[in-house]
């Protein structure tokens, strides 16, 4: 996900999230659905922060499936059954997907199951095409400004990613942009969002270039995001400044860095690196204390949003901080097993598939946990935006923007604002919860982008 993840979060969105992918030439088709049940069908998936619609289609030979709101579309079907008990496989899906139901021909409904890594969910199909949420300020070519797609090197590590050039005489400014958490592609594409596609058009119409990557083990780029520290995260951030500064067309002393979320934390871990050039540092939801702090703080607030009890509350956060402590020590054995042992108490539907735990007790999670941005925030003295949601529920404004403030004092040209109203994503919500994500048809407030490009403009101006 785009997000610092919360222990609270059902991992089947974030395991569906990115999952289109196509049958390959000569792949075996699935067997012939019925002719009863040929056609679209939809539904929607009850998960405790979600309400996630879903697309089954069986045609003659096939079966695919689709999420809209997690950007998948087409994902084939296996194994297809459909008479009056209907089943199928989902293989392109980590967790060894498969649903199982059977078909009212009454009420003209297929009720059944979805199983993800040992995770139920019920679910009702009916007739129809599950519906693609509208999203108005994705932008769609043609562009009126350059846009290619390039591989760059941090070491052996192979980095894909787009950069849009403005289509007027360089050299140009550029904005390399840093993901928050989780396997993100390069539009840091979250419940059917593009953010970063978003910001990418407005900044390049404004007349800056702007560099967007694939994350580890992400469409074209390689590693696995898992095993990458920090450091290794920061070091990607500066191939592609390093790669800006090899281009022609890109000024090298006026490349800058915006970093959402989890990148709030990288930004300036890179720009506070001796020598490192950076022009700029602009903060989209970036947290100002470590990143334990951030998860107890998140997880109570998320807990409350979704209507969980003050005991169940309160026995989620001693979880979440024995948790923290033992994979902060390195006892990924006691954390192990102390996750089973949690799940095992959870109510039906608020458990976590224990393909969680890869997650939960690798690498790059521990960074996040151990990590303090005090000192790289403090280090500063370049021009810094920190801009946050006052409705972030992820990384709460009243947790992160009092330190911020402190961090950045010394700084002479830092910026911290907070925009009423808005969430983790920087839209507008009534209360902030991770499940209105998909609802919400705007990707980011137009105030928001706004804001940045005025305030953009004074600092490298694209036309000094």
């Amino acid at each position: 996900m785009a997000s610092l993840r919360s222990l609270t979060l059902v991992l089947l969105v974030a395991v569906l999230a990115g999952a289109c992918a196509h049958r390959g030439p000569g792949e075996p088709a699935a067997p012939t659905p019925g002719a009863d049940l040929t056609g679209d069908w939809n539904g929607t998936l009850d998960l405790p922060n979600l309400q996630l619609p879903v697309g089954v289609s069986f045609a003659d030979g096939s079966g695919s499936l689709d999420i809209p709101i997690q950007g998948a579309f087409e994902v084939p079907l296996e194994q297809v059954r459909t008479a009056s008990d209907v089943s199928f496989t989902v293989p392109r899906l980590p967790g060894n997907v498969s649903f199982r139901g059977r078909y009212d021909h009454a009420a003209d409904a297929i009720t059944g199951t979805f199983v993800q890594a040992g995770g139920e969910r019920p679910i009702t199909l009916r007739r129809g095409k599950v519906p693609t949420p509208p999203r108005p300020q994705e932008p769609r070519p043609p562009w009126p400004y350059r846009s290619d797609d390039v591989t760059f090197r941090n070491g052996d590590l192979t980095i894909a990613g787009t950069v849009t050039v403005p289509d007027s005489p360089g050299p140009h400014p550029a904005v390399v942009l840093i993901a928050g958490s989780g396997p993100n592609d390069r539009d840091e594409q979250i419940f059917g969002h593009k953010p970063f596609l978003l910001l990418a058009d407005t900044l390049t119409r404004a007349g800056y270039a702007v560099l967007r990557t694939d994350k580890r083990g992400v469409g074209g780029t390689g590693g696995d995001l898992n095993d990458a520290d920090y450091t290794d995260l920061a070091d990607d951030a500066a191939a592609g400044i390093s790669y800006l500064r090899g281009r022609g067309d890109i000024d090298a002393a006026r490349i800058g860095l915006l970093g959402h979320s989890e990148g709030g934390y990288l930004a300036p871990l890179v720009a506070s690196r001796p020598n490192s050039g950076v022009a700029f540092v602009i903060l989209m939801a970036g947290p100002a204390v470590t990143g334990s702090d951030v998860l107890l703080e998140q997880n109570e607030l998320i807990a409350g949003a979704a209507g969980m009890s003050r005991e169940a509350i309160h026995h989620q956060l001693e979880f979440v901080g024995t948790l923290t402590t033992l994979i902060r020590a390195g006892d990924t054995d006691a954390a192990r097993d102390l996750f089973r042992d949690h799940t095992a108490t959870l109510t039906p539907g608020r458990e976590q598939p224990a393909a969680a735990l890869d997650y939960y007790t690798s690498t790059n999670f521990r960074s996040f946990l151990n990590y303090d941005p005090a000192p790289a925030l403090s280090a500063l003295r370049m021009p810094v935006l920190a801009f946050f949601g006052g409705k972030d529920l992820q990384v709460p404004p009243a947790q992160s923007e009092p330190p911020m403030r402190r961090h950045l004092a010394a700084d002479p040209d830092a910026d911290v604002h907070v925009f009423d109203g808005l969430n983790h994503l920087m839209q507008p919500t009534a209360t902030g919860a991770v499940g209105e994500y998909g609802s919400i048809d705007t990707t980011i407030d137009p105030a928001v982008l706004d804001y940045l490009t005025t305030w953009l403009t004074t600092r490298a101006p694209a036309h000094p």
